[in-house]
């Protein structure tokens, strides 16, 4: 008899389809696209990145108008209404159609819907310049408190602790008083320059100097955590036996593993950052008018609000929609980044 060929594994269904596997990217993206709040986050997101930068060509096609653009006798006009042309007035530019407020006109004959998207691009500009500075001031200061430790770490995280217990919206309108509060003609030197800085960006600039100044203690307490929990680690004393210097033990070894964390951490911070201007704004001490800002498009239609609602429905609407599209987003990057949250 013949001896008896060996068992051959059987393999069930595509055997190349089950040896790919994910990359942690890919993972990652695999586990935020499952999550359609987040999925919405991330559209709605594209959408006002894309509006905000495409607002000056909306404009030349005659969708919207300009910051300034005014229509005299079609003040505080509701919606789905076209612009009144007095006798003596002319279209601009001529023959040009006459142009129709989709979300209506404020009281000075501008209309709601351009101001609201030019409104985009200032909570855009504050939500990038908040993270930036969070991300960059906050990492160094967290990782070399966390690294070397002992005397630096309780010198540097007393110092946080000083900043803690100081209210962060009080001191940020103090320094918005202080800032506005300056007059160009009586400062000598580099701050006479800011100040011509700050109103040719329409009142932005101290507002990003007076964000960046506080935005980074959350983003450096959780990065000397973060670095304290790894520095230690096998991977960590490898490197450091063969040799490895510190910068690179830093930047190759410790800051690609806690990546993850503080992407999640700082888009949840986001919306942090746009309400704050949008209350700043709100309240006079933010965004300078005629520059657009939606807390200052609310602050404008607060007396009207029973009989014109539409000036603060169309900007609140955009900035509760904007808030809530980055916390969607945060909460979908936390469960597709952190293994813990998906049960691995």
């Amino acid at each position: 008899m013949s001896q008896a060929k060996a068992a051959q594994p059987v393999l069930l269904g595509n055997a190349d389809s089950s040896t790919k596997r994910r990359t942690a990217l890919g993972d990652a993206w695999y586990q935020l696209s499952r999550n359609k709040l987040a999925v919405f986050g991330l559209v709605f997101i594209i959408m006002l990145v894309v509006m905000a930068f495409s607002a000056d060509l909306l404009r030349s096609t005659g969708l919207i108008e300009g910051i300034n653009d005014q229509h005299r006798g079609s003040s505080l006009v509701p919606p789905l209404s076209c612009a009144t042309l007095q006798p003596d007035q002319k279209p601009y530019p001529p023959g040009a159609p006459q142009f129709c407020f989709v979300f209506g006109s404020d009281a000075l004959g501008r209309d709601v819907l351009s101001r609201t998207v030019y409104g985009t691009q200032v909570s855009l500009a504050v939500a990038v310049v908040g993270a930036t500075s969070s991300m960059v001031l906050g990492v160094i200061y967290g990782v070399i408190s966390g690294y070397y430790g002992g005397r630096i770490d309780n010198t540097m995280m007393r110092f946080v602790d000083f900043l803690y217990g100081i209210p962060s919206l009080v001191l940020v309108i103090l320094f918005q008083t202080f800032f506005k509060s300056l007059d160009q003609d009586k400062v000598p030197g580099i701050a006479q320059t800011l100040i011509g800085i700050d109103k040719s960006m329409g009142g932005l600039f101290f507002l990003f100097i007076a964000l960046s100044a506080l935005s980074w203690i959350n983003m450096a307490r959780l990065v000397r955590g973060q670095i304290l929990s790894y520095k230690n680690r096998e991977f960590v004393e490898a490197a450091r036996a063969l040799g490895a210097s510190d910068f690179r033990i830093i930047f190759f070894h410790l800051l690609p593993n806690i990546t993850g964390p503080l992407i999640v951490a700082e888009t949840l911070e986001i919306p942090a950052y746009i309400f704050t201007e949008a209350f700043l704004s709100f309240i006079g001490l933010g965004v300078e008018p005629p520059t657009p800002s939606w807390g200052n498009m609310i602050n404008a239609g607060r007396q009207s609000l029973t009989s014109l609602p539409y000036l603060i429905i169309v900007p609140g609407i955009a900035l509760a929609l904007t808030t809530l599209a980055f916390n969607f987003l945060g909460d979908g990057l936390r469960d597709a980044l952190d293994p813990h949250m998906r049960g691995l």
